[in-house]
């Protein structure tokens, strides 16, 4: 009787054991599912926010290389920046209120792209081995996005809040005075390669990883893509940058004066 009573009550502890083992094994696979949900979400809403800067990025690109057509292009490009065209009369806050939102942009991306990068000298230590022991490339096109990504953080930020704190000093002279005469050309030539090449290889990944279209499949023909655009962009920045370095040796000796079109001088000469 002893025997059997204590062999029931090994059972029913045996048997709570393994109640708690399945609560504990539940619990624990639906916390694993809440955090890949989690994570998936983040990979998300770190693609969209990069995808929008890098569009606004390219779009900026292509406007501001309008002063290789002409200064009056640019002029054009700068006043409507600040609304000329829909308010007739400039409102340069408009300028600043996209810097605060580009800027907003900017740190979300970069919050949630921080999770992924080494933490600690160790983690990047067991990276570089693990980079120089299978070389491949995308294993290394990960590494160049963080490093440029770090450089953004920091030049991005100060290019922001210029145009943020300074928003009328847009346009063909005003550009080419604060690039060349307060000497930040360095900042935007670091910052130009930066960003082409951390967006360019961020768009390869994110295309890669989520496969759209059928590009995973097309590996290769995918990197030539990135490199083509890539290429594309920094060629052009380093050509506008130059057309603004020229504009602004050439007006050096008047600095601060602001860029009048040929159409405005001659509505002030003939009212």
């Amino acid at each position: 009787m002893l025997t059997s009573a204590s062999s029931s009550g090994r059972g029913r502890k045996e048997l709570k054991r393994a109640g708690s083992r399945l609560v504990a094994s539940v619990e624990s696979k639906s916390l694993v599912r809440k955090s890949s949900r989690w994570a998936a979400w983040l990979d998300v809403l770190q693609g969209v926010s990069g995808l929008v800067l890098l569009l606004f990025i390219w779009t900026h690109m292509i406007m501001v290389s309008s002063i290789l057509i002409s200064k009056d292009a640019m002029f054009v490009v700068s006043r409507m920046f600040e609304g000329v065209y829909v308010f007739d009369e400039p409102h340069p806050v408009l300028v600043s209120m996209v810097a605060v939102v580009i800027f907003c942009l900017l740190v979300i991306h970069g919050i949630i792209a921080l999770r992924k990068a080494p933490s600690s000298y160790r983690e990047y230590r067991q990276f570089i081995t693990h980079a120089n022991r299978f070389k491949h490339t995308d294993t290394n096109l990960w590494l160049l996005q963080v490093i440029t990504g770090f450089i953004l953080m920091f030049l991005a930020t100060a290019h922001i809040y210029q145009m943020f704190s300074q928003p009328g000093n847009i346009g063909p002279y005003a550009s080419a005075d604060r690039i060349w005469t307060n000497t930040v050309w360095p900042l935007y030539l670091v910052l130009l390669f930066a960003v082409e090449l951390h967006g360019g290889v961020g768009l390869y990944r994110w295309l890669l990883k989520w496969g759209w279209f059928g590009l995973a499949n097309n590996r290769q023909q995918l990197k030539v893509a990135k490199s083509a655009i890539t290429g594309f962009f920094l060629i052009l920045g380093l050509l506008t940058l130059a057309a603004y370095i020229k504009l602004g040796i050439e007006h050096e000796n008047h600095a601060g004066e602001r860029y009048r079109p040929v159409s405005f001088m001659q509505q002030m000469e003939n009212p």
